[in-house]
């Protein structure tokens, strides 16, 4: 029997868990040959996924992770493959083994010793880390939110800044957000919105807490044609966030943000979120070549250049498609390329010889939620015929969908829409706010 073993249950490397899973396990072919000819292994050191993209929401308490987030032992058990908890520690390529580091308690204390996996595939879908540009103070000074722990922390400062607000410890509160990109708008915009949610439950007033983003660029929104930029900059300024573009940030203090300026910008809490890269772990990954993101450089099929057994996906893969296209780090670019590893892992156990199918990137567009308050967002490729700009109720509708999409992925349509049904029940029993 063949191992597939997958590193990192992001959205790419657990929908490609699922697909492998349920076509060996599941399919009627190999049911009539009685057992699977592939064994299909995720590892990750996370008990439980998140979609990324929501981690903005789980940092404000907007979104509940104990009751959103996927049980990874649970999903393998019901989608034919195997869960392994543990973090990547060391690959030999020659032996076809990964090493896996100890799996410790809160304490420290070792539950699981230092042990390696076999291997005849393995693939590579670790996803991305904030990359701070070796700015000075970045690394020991800010918040960043790179995997729910990271994102629950911040929540954890939140609400002890709320605490302070709401006893009067503080008049006022401030945080400053690097990069104007999804994640630094989409925070800023939950954060004026959970101001107001406090308001429901505590003396807490709207102006009481102080947004600062900051964007090195002239526009919020890089990904984006410049006019969503500036309308996403004016909504914002409406609610109450200052935004300041064409500011490069210069340091990192424990009391705020320097700017190349030399304008100190005060804040209690300081939020990193102006690039990504790959992991930096990946360079002692037994010489594996990765680009200067630290992504690990694969044909237009997700093979890696150096080794026939490694595919990479998602935003650790460094990968021209089929039209000599750069791939972006971005959720559906970790999907689509899940697709395609699947078809050839499959192609590759089952038709050795058959040719492996090379990778296309199509740009869906991009969306982007400011709350409550707005939705901004271009439509691309299969969705409609050239380029569609879209903005309010429709943009909203459309943003919303790309989780239930993600869900449907995973549990199928039947049981993604009833659990849309359980998180809109839990919206009229629970408070809007995680305050806990």
């Amino acid at each position: 029997m063949k191992r597939i073993v997958i590193v990192g249950g992001g959205a790419g490397g657990l929908q490609l868990a699922t697909s492998l899973g349920r076509h060996f396990s599941f399919n009627r072919f190999h049911r009539r040959n009685k057992s699977p000819v592939a064994e299909v292994i995720l590892v990750d050191k996370n008990r439980t996924h998140i979609w990324k993209p929501l981690l903005h929401q789980v940092a404000t308490g907007a979104l509940d992770s104990s009751l959103d987030a996927l049980n990874y032992q649970v999903h393998a058990r019901t989608n034919g493959f195997h869960f392994e908890l543990g973090s990547l520690r060391g690959l030999d390529r020659e032996a076809k083994t990964i090493e896996l580091a100890a799996v410790c308690d809160s304490d420290g204390q070792p539950l699981v010793p230092p042990r390696k996996l076999e291997y005849d595939y393995l693939v590579f879908a670790l996803g991305s880390q904030s990359n701070d540009f070796h700015t000075p103070g970045v690394r020991e000074h800010c918040q960043f939110l790179d995997s729910a722990e990271q994102a629950q922390k911040f929540h954890t400062k939140l609400l002890d800044q709320f605490l302070q607000l709401e006893n009067r410890v503080a008049e006022e509160v401030h945080i400053a957000i690097v990069g104007g990109g999804a994640t630094g708008v989409e925070l800023a915009a939950e954060l004026v919105d959970a101001v107001h949610e406090m308001g429901h439950y505590s003396r807490i007033k709207n102006g009481d807490l102080k947004v600062t983003l900051i964007e090195a660029g002239p526009h919020l929104l890089p990904a984006l044609p410049p006019r969503l930029g500036n309308s996403s900059q004016k909504e914002l300024t409406k609610i109450g966030v200052r935004v300041l573009t064409g500011t490069q940030v210069a340091e990192a203090t424990a009391t705020g943000f320097v700017t190349k300026d030399g304008e100190e910008i005060p804040a209690a809490i300081r939020v990193w979120a102006a690039g990504v890269k790959a992991p930096d772990f990946l360079k002692s990954m037994d010489n594996l070549s990765l680009n200067r993101q630290n992504q690990i450089e694969v044909e237009a099929t997700l093979r890696s250049k150096d080794d026939p057994a490694i595919f990479a996906l998602g935003d650790c893969a460094g990968c021209e498609d089929a039209n000599g296209q750069k791939v972006p780090p971005r959720a559906q670019s970790a999907q689509q390329m899940a697709t395609t590893a699947s078809d050839n892992l499959i192609h590759l156990i089952e038709n050795p010889d058959a040719e492996l199918q090379p990778f296309t990137y199509k740009d869906r567009g991009s969306l982007v939620s400011l709350s409550k308050f707005d939705a901004v967002g271009n439509l691309m490729g299969g969705l409609v015929k050239g380029s569609l700009t879209i903005e309010g109720r429709l943009a909203g509708l459309a943003y919303r969908s790309l989780y239930r999409m993600h869900l449907a992925a995973l549990h199928g349509w039947p049981r993604a829409m009833l659990l849309y049904v359980i998180g809109q029940a839990n919206r009229f029993v629970k408070p809007r706010l995680k305050m806990h």
